[in-house]
């Protein structure tokens, strides 16, 4: 983890844990990090400030004492820290119930009673029941997720090698601007430079070394990109049908949308994010699930299996 990342872990928690307005040199007193000038440490926290709400992180201005005109404090409210998530489909709880998993334990427990000793130590009450649980499961693919995170910040260049739907190979040159989620997968959103325009890359889909370059100082981000509708544009509506023995195919059952009691069996429907993956599932869990559709994936299975045959006549 960078300085700057760790920094601005340190200030999240901190802002988040209080239970009152904290002034910029309690936070500086507290939150490792702020080194060097008094100057120094007013520009690393304004621009810690930018980062924090360019991330959608709300922190909240107020005085420690309404009744009297002290110094500005920070805090962020837990309540608007939280996500509105809305209604969620069996799929969003069942990709939820999984990221759950992964972010138990807390892989910053150290580094967040650090923080709340230090505020305790100087009378600010915290209470660390307001902090989230994060834990290093998440970090299968972290190495690559922190470099793009960085470049995020400073608008630097990324390249890596990119394999496309049609397996091609390509080396790619572009300036990220936006990392997010969707079914299971992470996606960058850059700015392609031998086009100069906007492009969504999968992470996973990112062979080899990804390497940061320069910062870009007058790049600034497209203002009127849909990174949400974007990534559910990617994806078409399609659906495939998988019949499974009960108590069987859990692997299907949990990316599975709809489930439809059929006595021995049940009728999955799951989404379509990847047929390979999908073909790769079925073929994995042998003849406790039956392909129903679409026809691509019925197609599909049958080459694998021919294959399968040939390999081993």
């Amino acid at each position: 983890m960078s300085r700057k990342i760790e920094r601005l872990v340190n200030l999240t928690i901190a802002l988040l844990a209080t239970k009152r307005f904290i002034t910029k040199a309690e936070i500086f007193r507290t939150v490792e990090g702020y080194e060097g000038t008094p100057e120094t440490k007013e520009r690393m926290f304004e621009r810690d400030k930018d980062d924090l709400r360019a991330l959608g992180i709300e922190i909240s201005v107020g005085s420690f004492d309404p009744l009297f005109q002290d110094e500005a404090g920070y805090k962020i409210n837990s309540d608007t820290y939280q996500l509105n998530l809305g209604s969620l489909s069996p799929l969003d709880l069942s990709l939820l119930s999984l990221a759950a998993q992964c972010w138990q334990g807390a892989a910053l427990d150290q580094a967040a009673h650090r923080v709340l000793r230090k505020l305790r130590s100087i009378g600010i009450p915290a209470d660390e029941l307001d902090l989230p649980a994060i834990h290093s499961k998440l970090s299968t693919s972290g190495h690559d997720i922190e470099i793009i995170s960085s470049a995020i910040s400073d608008h630097s260049l990324l390249s890596f090698n990119y394999i496309s739907k049609n397996l091609e190979n390509h080396r790619r040159t572009v300036i990220p601007f936006a990392l997010a989620t969707h079914l299971g997968f992470w996606y960058v959103a850059s700015v392609d430079q031998d086009n100069q325009e906007v492009r969504i890359f999968r992470l996973d889909r990112m062979i080899g070394n990804v390497e940061k370059a320069s910062p870009q100082k007058d790049f600034e981000a497209p203002q009127d990109f849909d990174f949400h509708n974007s990534l559910k544009n990617l994806h078409s509506n399609k659906s495939a049908v998988f019949d499974v023995q009960k108590g069987k195919g859990q692997l299907i059952r949990n990316i599975a949308t709809s489930s439809i009691d059929l006595g021995e069996w049940d009728r999955l429907e799951v989404p379509i994010v990847n047929m390979e993956n999908l073909c790769s599932l079925a073929l994995w869990h042998g003849h406790d699930v039956v392909v129903r559709a679409p026809e691509d994936l019925l197609d599909m299975i049958k080459t694998s299996l021919q294959e399968i045959l040939v390999d081993h006549e």
